[in-house]
């Protein structure tokens, strides 16, 4: 394929994180609509690095304190 041609796959991909760049808090609002059907890689998108942190740091204490109340 020529440099100018591009595949539709590729083009797809390029306007979806054009879009996401656009729109920064309606693709988070669609990520966690998306996650709620499966899409765990919109969700993460979306969010970003300090989000998915931030998620990630959430899940782990919402496992700690379970674990704490449930033990007793």
């Amino acid at each position: 394929m020529s440099e100018n041609k591009e595949s539709p796959e590729r083009r797809r991909e390029r306007l979806r994180q054009e879009e996401l760049k656009r729109n920064r808090t309606n693709s988070m609002s669609d990520g966690f609509n998306r996650a709620s059907s499966g899409s765990m890689v919109d969700l993460v998108n979306s969010l970003g690095w300090k989000g998915t942190g931030i998620l990630i740091f959430v899940i782990i204490l919402l496992f700690i304190i379970g674990s704490f109340v449930f033990n007793r």
